[in-house]
């Protein structure tokens, strides 16, 4: 068993002093303990560890190289997307694993405690299967034995081309399956997850309207009765014209009168809705899985969090394209979106919660769900999913309470993070991943090899 002693925490009951948490060997908290003397490991400022909802690990490798515009004066997300296509299609299983384990560390160092991986580079390029149809999935699960880190995986169904159930193109067929040969997938996924720690957990992403079809969509809760759901919705504008030209409504209109919408879905994106598609949404009890960074660097457009947040809606936060691995950054993104947009300030707080602590709360609530994980709270039972601030740092000197995560959000960055676990595991220490160096020596070998294409 670890012991931890904090000066402050924050539990669900609020801020604490002086608190003591038991870790068992599991990797769950046996007990929090208030006003006890230090013990243990002792930290000044104990939190729990949020989820990153959302993640395409291997384009983390392409990350700051597509900054040039392409021959066209409208570059665009769909520009972007064509320079993606043919980066990954030099991919091997190798590339897969070390390109995670770097994400999977940077995650770690930033705060969050779990991936959730949207993984959907199944094949070898030009489509044929792998033997084990599961190949790059078994390469997920390598890495997160390496990193330590929490893992929801989220194999992805990916059928066809466009809403008219056309082919996959040339960049698109390591992605395909039909519904058949994704179950077959699915359940290798969930094979090669038996020699991760009990924590770990297997969902199922159909990605897109555009990919999977409207008969598909309508059973999908059903098809795949456990675990989390997830699927981008409603990103572009392109999209939305596509699927009002052939399925006659609008994207989230058209799922949130055809699909059996839930608090098990978390629908990713989501920044092209009208002011009544937010509304209804958010009462469905679907989570708006939110990637600012990588919608700011897309183009995506600003998500409604002020009017989602007034309709009681529940959100949470990923780093998507991994441009940037910044979970303080991410938040602040998302805040600073609202205020440019309504030239407003403080556009998520309320009267009585602070700006980073009302988002904090909700992405540690809203990733849980995501995630399927019981996570996001400082309480016996749930994972112990951890991570320490920095308040020796200038830059949370004096501060206090919600103060101090208003200052490592809006003032900071997320080298203030010292430490975390997840689920019991200390991966992060003194603000460095303790395999940190054997990860970069991978990551920097598969860029080298990837040099030609990158």
């Amino acid at each position: 068993m670890q012991t931890i002693w904090a000066e402050t925490a924050l539990l669900p009951d609020g801020w604490a002093s002086a608190v003591r948490v038991d870790v068992l060997d599991d990797g769950r908290i046996g007990a929090v303990t208030k006003q006890v003397e230090p013990t243990g490991t002792r930290v000044p400022c104990l939190l729990p560890a949020p989820v990153n909802v959302h993640s395409h690990a291997f384009q983390r490798a392409m990350a700051g190289l597509t900054e040039r515009r392409g021959p066209h004066a409208s570059d665009s997300f769909w520009t972007w997307r064509q320079l993606m296509f043919r980066f990954l299609d030099r991919l091997t299983p190798d590339h897969i694993e070390a390109i995670t384990a770097l994400v999977q560390m940077e995650m770690l160092e930033a705060g969050y405690a779990t991936n959730t991986e949207f993984h959907y580079l199944h094949h070898r390029p030009g489509g044929v299967p792998y033997d084990n149809p599961a190949e790059t999935s078994v390469r997920i699960c390598a890495a997160t034995s390496l990193t330590g880190i929490g893992l929801t995986l989220l194999p992805v169904h990916y059928e066809f081309g466009g809403c008219d159930g056309r082919g996959l193109g040339p960049g698109q067929i390591r992605f395909g399956n039909t519904l058949d040969q994704f179950q077959t997938l699915h359940e290798a996924a969930c094979d090669a997850m038996q020699h991760l720690t009990p924590d770990a957990n297997l969902g199922v992403a159909p990605h897109s309207l555009r990919a999977v079809s409207a008969q598909d969509l309508a059973t999908y809760a059903t098809l795949f009765p456990n675990g989390p759901i997830h699927m981008h919705l409603a990103e572009q504008r392109a999209e939305v014209e596509e699927v009002e030209h052939h399925w006659n409504a609008r994207p989230v209109t058209w799922a949130l009168d055809n699909m059996d919408l839930s608090d098990r879905w978390c629908l990713i994106h989501c920044t092209q809705m009208t002011p009544d598609e937010t509304s209804r949404l958010a009462k469905s009890g679907a989570i708006a899985g939110l990637c600012p960074i990588t919608e700011s660097s897309l183009g995506d457009g600003i998500f409604d969090a002020v009017r989602w947040c007034d309709a009681g809606g529940t959100f949470a936060i990923g780093s998507d394209s991994n441009i940037r691995i910044a979970l303080g950054e991410e938040l602040r993104t998302l805040e600073y979106s609202q205020r440019l947009r309504d030239g407003s300030r403080a556009a998520l707080a309320t009267a009585d919660t602070s700006t980073g602590r009302r988002m904090f709360d909700a992405i540690l609530h809203g990733g849980a769900r995501a995630a399927g994980r019981q996570t996001g709270q400082i309480t016996a039972g749930f994972w112990a999913d951890l991570m320490t601030l920095d308040t020796t740092s200038e830059h949370l000197y004096d501060r206090a309470q919600d103060a101090t995560l208003d200052a490592w959000i809006f003032a900071g960055d997320d080298r203030l993070v010292k430490d975390v676990w997840a689920a019991g595991r200390h991966m992060v220490q003194d603000g460095t991943h303790i395999k940190r160096a054997q990860i970069v020596a991978a990551y920097k070998g598969t860029i080298d090899a990837l040099k030609d294409a990158i």
